[in-house]
């Protein structure tokens, strides 16, 4: 079996994720919460601001690097099960979050400050940023 990777898609997905995490850490949505849990004030934020331009660039590399691997589980998913690759992008995107990413946030929260509420908030953004990636990938892919 030969993989094509839509590299269109894999770009277009890392963008949706990113769009997702700047919609879900807005103020009018988890921003707000998330900050006061993090020990964030609106001063200290603001002094951050000045080196969100390179952290945004490194994380952009880190949501192609994730669009790039679910394209590849997408593609594998849709031929192994003889799905669509809609349906493989929803459902390995979830199972890529439900086996991976929350197990290995929520060990970190376990053994580190134990912010329930903060858990909930980032890996509820990791969920529905790989969601969103997957649905591009299967649409597009």
């Amino acid at each position: 079996m030969e993989l094509t990777i839509n590299y269109f898609a894999v770009l277009l997905a890392a963008v949706a994720g990113m769009a997702v995490g700047f919609i879900w850490y807005s103020k009018p949505l988890f921003g707000k919460p998330w900050a006061r849990l993090m020990g964030f004030t609106d001063e200290s934020l603001k002094a951050a601001q000045k080196e969100l331009g390179k952290l945004y660039g490194i994380s952009f590399i880190f949501a192609l690097l994730t669009a790039y691997i679910l394209a590849h589980v997408v593609e594998l998913s849709a031929a192994f099960y003889g799905t669509s690759a809609f349906t493989a992008g929803i459902t390995s995107a979830f199972f890529m979050w439900l086996g991976f990413v929350m197990p290995v946030q929520f060990t970190a929260e376990m053994f580190g400050g134990k912010k329930w509420k903060l858990f909930a908030i980032n890996t509820g953004y990791q969920l529905a940023s790989l969601l969103a990636a997957g649905k591009v990938i299967g649409l597009l892919g």
